[in-house]
This record gives C-alpha cells, sequence and structure tokens, in this order.
C-alpha cells in the first residue's frame, strides 16, 4: 500500500524538467534610421495582412499572384511539410494515453485440466492433452510523472508552428518574386516600345540623310552613321527580346504552368508607384513569417532540452492484463475461465557511458544556434527594410534630376536637328544630340523600374503590407 501511494504521489505532483522558454531579447531601434520624413505607422498584428500586390491597381499581376498560392509546387511542398509538423505533434499528444492491444492463441498443453496452465501446475506422465484458446487484452501505460512527455509536445507544437511560418514564408516569397518578375518584363516591355519609338525617329533621319547625300549636300558617312544608329537600336530592341523570353518562363513555373503554354501580352505603361507606410520595428518582429518561424525554433529547442534532461530519471510503467481461456470455445466466455494480472515496474539507467549527458549538452548547443539564427533574422530583416527605404528615397531624389535631364537632351536634340537641316552643324552634332537623348530617356525609365523593385522589396521586408485605410 505504501507503495501506491507513493505512485499516486508521484502521479498527482510530476514536474516538468528542463528549463522554460523565455524570447531572448534583441537590440530594437525606436525608428528606422533611413525613414527620413516618412510617417510610420501604428503596429497593427491583428489585421490580415491581404492582397497586399494589389495595391500596384495592376488586374493582370493580380490574377497570376492569386495562382500561386495552389499552383507553386514550392508552397505545395511547404504545405505538405507543414501537415507532416501536424502529424508528428499528434504523435507526441499521443504519448499521454495508454497503449491497448489485443490477440488471441490457440495451441496444445498437457495438465490435469485446461484451466491449471494459468497458474501453476505440475504435469505427470499420462496427464491428459487438450487444445487451448486463449483471448487476451492488456494495457501499459507510462505516466509523465518527470514532464518529459509534455516537453516532446512542447516542442512538436513549436515546430508545427514553425512549418505553418515556414508556409507563409514560402508563400511570401513566391508572390514577391512574381511580382518582381512581373515589374522587370513591364519594364523591359517600356524598354522596348522606346528603342522601336526611337528606331522610327532614327529612320525619319535616314531618309532625310539620304535626301541630303543624293543632293549632294551630305557625303556617304553622314549616311553611313545613321545607318549605324537605326541598327544599334533595333539590335537593342531585339536584345531585350531574350531578358523578356526569360522573364515569362520564371512567371510560368512561379504559377506552376509549364512555359510552352504560357504568354503575357505586351502592355504600354508601368504599375503605378504606391506610397508605402512604414511599420515599427516591434510590428516588423511580428509580421514577418521567416522571424516567426525562427522564434518557435527556439521555442522547439529549448523544449528539448527538458526531453533530454528527462532521460535521466526513473520511467514508471503500469501494465495490466485481462482474457479467458479454456478448451472449449462454446465455454471460453465464462467466469471461472477469465484471468487478470495488473502490475507496476520502476527502471532507469544507472551507467550509460555519459551519454545521457553529452545529449543534454547537444540539446543545448542546438538552442544556442537557434538563438544565435533569430537573432541573425532580424538584423538582417532590418537591413533589408533599411536599404529599402534608403533606395526609395534617393531614387525619387534621382528621378527630379533625372526628368530635368531627359527634357534638356530632348529640347537639344530638337534643336540640333533644325540646324542641322538648315546646314549650320554638321551630321555628327545630331548623331550626339540623338545619343544623349536616348540615353537620358533610358535612365529615366530605368530609375522608374528601380523605384517599383524597391517599392515591392520594401512591401516584402515589412512581411506583406496592408493598404493605409486598413482598420
Amino acid at each position: 500500500m505504501k507503495t501506491l501511494a507513493l505512485l499516486l504521489v508521484l502521479l498527482l505532483t510530476g514536474c516538468m524538467v528542463g528549463p522554460d522558454y523565455h524570447r531572448p531579447d534583441v537590440a530594437m531601434p525606436a525608428a528606422y534610421k533611413e525613414a527620413g520624413n516618412w510617417k510610420p505607422a501604428e503596429p497593427r498584428d491583428g489585421v490580415p495582412r491581404g492582397n497586399w500586390w494589389e495595391i500596384y491597381d495592376d488586374s493582370e499581376l493580380n490574377s497570376l499572384v492569386a495562382q500561386v498560392e495552389v499552383s507553386n509546387q514550392n508552397v505545395v511542398a511547404a504545405a505538405a511539410q507543414y501537415r507532416q509538423a501536424l502529424a508528428l505533434l499528434g504523435v507526441a499528444q499521443a504519448a499521454y494515453y495508454p497503449t491497448v492491444g489485443a490477440g488471441l492463441a490457440v495451441g496444445r498443453g498437457q495438465g490435469s485440466s485446461p484451466s491449471s496452465t494459468v497458474g501453476t501446475s505440475t504435469v505427470t506422465p499420462g496427464s491428459p492433452i487438450y487444445n487451448i484458446v486463449r483471448p487476451t487484452m492488456g494495457a501499459s501505460w507510462e505516466p509523465d510523472i518527470w514532464g518529459q512527455i509534455g516537453r516532446s509536445v512542447e516542442s512538436s507544437k513549436a515546430s508545427a508552428q514553425a512549418s505553418q511560418s515556414d508556409l507563409q514564408a514560402a508563400l511570401l516569397s513566391a508572390q514577391s518574386t512574381l511580382v518582381l518578375s512581373y515589374f522587370q518584363l513591364r519594364i523591359n516591355d517600356e524598354q522596348r516600345r522606346l528603342l522601336e519609338q526611337t528606331g522610327k525617329a532614327y529612320e525619319r533621319t535616314l531618309q532625310i540623310t539620304q535626301n541630303l547625300y543624293a543632293a549632294g549636300v551630305d557625303s556617304r558617312v553622314d549616311v553611313a552613321m545613321a545607318e549605324t544608329q537605326l541598327k544599334s537600336t533595333q539590335a537593342q530592341a531585339i536584345d531585350l527580346g531574350v531578358q523578356r523570353a526569360q522573364l515569362e518562363h520564371a512567371i510560368a513555373v512561379l504559377i506552376g504552368k509549364p512555359p510552352a503554354d504560357f504568354e503575357i501580352k505586351p502592355t504600354n505603361g508601368l504599375p503605378t508607384l504606391p506610397a508605402v507606410p512604414l511599420a515599427l520595428p516591434s510590428a516588423l518582429l511580428e509580421r514577418r513569417p521567416d522571424i516567426a518561424g525562427a522564434e518557435r525554433r527556439m521555442a522547439a529547442a529549448n523544449a528539448q532540452i527538458g526531453v533530454a534532461q528527462g532521460a535521466f530519471f526513473p520511467a514508471l510503467t503500469l501494465t495490466g492484463n485481462s482474457g479467458y481461456q479454456n478448451s472449449s470455445f462454446s465455454q471460453l466466455f465464462t467466469l471461472p475461465n477469465r484471468f487478470w494480472s495488473v502490475g507496476s515496474s520502476l527502471a532507469m539507467t544507472v551507467f550509460n557511458g555519459g551519454a545521457f549527458s553529452a545529449q543534454k549538452n547537444a540539446a543545448i548547443a542546438v538552442y544556442d544556434t537557434s538563438v544565435a539564427t533569430y537573432r541573425q533574422t532580424v538584423l538582417s530583416a532590418f537591413q533589408e527594410v533599411e536599404d529599402n527605404i534608403a533606395a526609395l528615397r534617393k531614387l525619387a531624389d534621382e528621378t527630379t534630376a533625372q526628368d530635368s535631364a531627359t527634357r534638356f537632351a530632348a529640347e537639344a536634340l530638337l534643336l540640333t536637328q533644325n540646324q542641322y537641316q538648315a546646314g549650320t552643324v554638321s551630321y555628327l552634332n545630331v548623331v550626339i544630340a540623338q545619343a544623349t537623348a536616348l540615353s537620358a530617356q533610358q535612365a529615366s525609365l530605368n530609375i522608374t523600374g528601380r523605384r517599383l523593385l524597391a517599392n515591392a522589396g520594401l512591401i516584402t521586408a515589412l512581411g506583406g503590407t496592408w493598404k493605409t485605410d486598413a482598420k
């Protein structure tokens, strides 16, 4: 009775071995250094992110990104891994419950009676031989006295949450990659349109030069220069087709389609460039799925320390068996043929060469690694935000300067062409003015494209944002 009482006390006062989890501190700046006059948004961790790509007001982009979640194979694989993590959590939780089994044994025995085989009996020569039928049911249960199962469940739950974060991170990464690829494709279309328009202007200039050459005003050198400039521009336009095809193929794979069956038709103009509200750093930690995943892996690693520490303590196992035994099925399930047994065992490893200590030290090292990974993930997230904020701020200033340069280059080209037709300057001046004007236009378009990419990069770095009027 004293032993039973002691076991009940252990069951009721079971403790959790190992350290309880506490999230490590991370250096948190009060604001982004590169934000300047940007107005920070208030943290809204309870508000869904929504379809953040819709702020670019591009219906085709919206249609493409909507296909990522169901068709992108990386996202499908991450979803399967999340289901696996949930299943492993179920396996860990099953250890809380007893294991019940059933069996049926049929054989032959010798003794004074079938029931004698239940206990102990002496078999004498000439004893009858009879059939034995024994259906049995048994159960065993290992109570979680030291909290080892609890720590295992805690670790599995944190791992499942980390896997869910991995799924969200894979989805966000695929969405962001598609948005960036789509923007690059549209920038490519605008560059090609600019070269085609410039090529048409060069064709008119070439015709004028050929006419002047036929009239004996211009030399063959002027015609050759005009031809060279036209063909070079046409070659640049053709070369853009290589990049566009590759971007189109990349988008097809992102939405789970064979590149041969997918096409995006060229359009005029670029998506709108929206203003992005900046979140405070504390909100960033809650919104980025990669940071959330790293934090949950710390919790899982911390719980594994408790699992390893629980191996030092004895394991209590409670068992019970019950069944029937007889030589005849007709009289099998009667009270005289029933038997049962209950018992308990307490076992622990006395010596294993320090294996348990080594396992615990390994678990602690894994936890320390996860802490460093978490802190590095947070620092990298801050860097990504600061980089894109700086890019947007600097590119906005560069746009103002480049727009002025583009206007002056266009004015200079117009004046030079008029002077050339009036015969006051050579054709070389026209070539230089044309090249300068084209270069200025290409630079303006390039800056606009970089601002779009930095804008989408900032939204991704913030973990996906919402419209400024979200409540």
